[in-house]
């Protein structure tokens, strides 16, 4: 990656960050909000030279498909970090071996029972919180391999409300592998499968805005 590859890339981190940031003002209407964080990012996908898309996908790229909002599956959740610890090492193509330290999880309900995630710190990078997950519609609906909602290395930051944990699938948005085999991403482990389905945040992205 030559100098200016580099100063590419930390501009699209400072703009995703600034992203999230406006999505964390909690004074604004919720959904006017994630509106906002869908405009922004489209528009990040369409014009940055760091985009997740090739020069060919931006070209016909009309903007990335979401379940409507749902604010009943946006939840304020407690952070138990009483869990037993452990470690993932996910060889990443460019990034080498990548460890994932479980550190907590966080339980909310789903349908009538109690469903958990856990979540992860990222070792790279002076480390990050880090959610990622698959549901059932990972099988029609959404890209296959899961989708995150969580890594704050990159900036993707819900934020806390009343000293809750923001998690809201809204914004839960795909791996850059869902739109072209160039990038190679971290899945999530299977203790972050559900059994149910996630009928919010971003759709299996359109095979016409692909090479």
């Amino acid at each position: 990656m030559c100098g200016s590859s580099f100063l590419d890339l930390a501009d699209y981190r400072r703009r995703v960050a600034e992203i999230y940031e406006r999505v964390r003002n909690f004074d604004l209407d919720i959904e006017e909000r994630w509106w906002q964080f869908r405009r922004e990012r489209d528009r990040l996908f369409k014009t940055h030279p760091q985009s997740a898309l090739s020069p060919e996908q931006a070209a016909s790229f009309t903007g990335l498909r979401y379940y409507p909002y749902n604010p009943s599956l946006r939840f304020l959740l407690d952070v138990d970090t009483n869990v037993e610890p452990g470690v993932i090492q996910v060889d990443l193509r460019d990034d080498g071996p990548t460890q994932l330290g479980r550190f907590s999880k966080v339980s909310f309900y789903m349908d009538g029972q109690t469903v958990s995630l856990s979540l992860f710190w990222i070792s790279v990078y002076g480390g990050g919180i880090f959610l990622p997950f698959r549901d059932l519609t990972n099988r029609d609906e959404t890209y296959g391999g899961g989708r995150y909602l969580l890594d704050t290395i990159k900036g993707a930051d819900l934020g806390w409300e009343n000293e809750k944990l923001v998690i809201d699938f809204n914004y839960a948005y795909n791996p850059s592998c869902a739109y072209n085999p160039r990038w190679h991403c971290p899945l999530a482990p299977p203790e972050n499968w559900l059994d149910e389905p996630i009928c919010a945040g971003e759709l299996g992205f359109l095979q016409e805005n692909s090479p």
